[in-house]
C-alpha cells in the first residue's frame, strides 16, 4: 500500500485508538459510580480523580496519552510522516467524540500530549513544563492546558516544523472548545482549582 493510500487508514485508526474509553472502562471496572454522572461528566483523568481514586486518575491520564502515541507511532511507522498528523488528529477527535459513547468525551488533555510525544516529543516536554509552571501559580489545571496548548504550536514552529504547527493549531482550537465550560467559569471566578474539595 502506498504511503498516500495509507492517508485515510491512519485517521481511521487513530480514530479508534482514541475514542477507547479508558477512563470510563477503569472507573467501571472498579466499580465506582458512573463517571458521566459526576463533576464535568467527562471522561478523562481530571474527572476520574473526583471519585477519589488517584490511581485510577492516573491511570486514565497514562492510557490517554498512550492511545495517542501509539496511533503515531503506528501510522508513521506504515504510512509516514503525514499519515502520522493524520493519526493524531483523527485520535484527538476520538477522544473528544467517541461514537461508544454519544460523542461526548474527554478535554482532550492526555491525548493531545501522547500525540505530542509521538510526533516531536521536546514539544511534549514544553507543554508539561508550562502545565506545571501554571499550575503551580494559579491552581487551575484547565487553564494551565489552555496555556501550554497556546505555546505549544508557537514552539513548534518556531523550530521549524511549520506542518506540526498548523496540526496543533487546530487541536488547540478544538481543546479551547473542549474546555468552552471551563472558561465561563474562568471568567466568572467559579473554577474549581487542584486539591479544592
Amino acid at each position: 500500500m502506498s504511503p498516500e493510500a495509507w492517508l485515510p487508514v491512519a485517521f481511521v485508526v487513530g480514530y479508534f485508538l482514541g475514542s477507547i474509553p479508558f477512563g470510563l472502562l477503569l472507573t467501571k471496572s472498579a466499580g465506582t459510580e458512573d463517571l458521566r454522572s459526576i463533576g464535568s461528566g467527562s471522561i478523562g483523568a481530571t474527572n476520574v480523580l473526583r471519585t477519589g481514586r488517584k490511581g485510577l486518575a492516573a491511570a486514565t491520564l497514562l492510557f490517554d496519552a498512550l492511545k495517542g502515541t501509539v496511533a503515531v507511532l503506528i501510522a508513521g511507522y506504515f504510512g509516514g510522516p503525514n499519515a502520522a498528523m493524520l493519526a493524531a488528529l483523527g485520535a484527538f477527535l476520538g477522544h473528544l467524540f467517541p461514537v461508544w459513547l454519544k460523542f461526548r468525551g474527554g478535554k482532550g488533555v492526555a491525548v493531545y500530549i501522547g500525540v505530542l510525544i509521538g510526533l516531536f516529543w521536546p514539544a511534549a516536554l514544553v507543554f508539561c513544563a508550562l502545565w506545571l509552571a501554571t499550575a503551580a501559580t494559579t491552581r487551575y489545571s484547565s487553564l494551565s492546558a489552555l496555556v501550554a496548548s497556546v505555546v505549544t504550536p508557537v514552539f513548534l514552529w518556531w523550530f521549524g516544523h511549520p506542518a506540526l504547527a498548523a496540526l496543533f493549531a487546530l487541536l488547540t482550537l478544538l481543546l479551547f472548545y473542549a474546555h468552552r465550560d471551563n472558561i465561563k467559569r474562568l471568567q466568572a471566578g467559579t473554577e474549581g482549582r487542584i486539591g479544592q474539595k
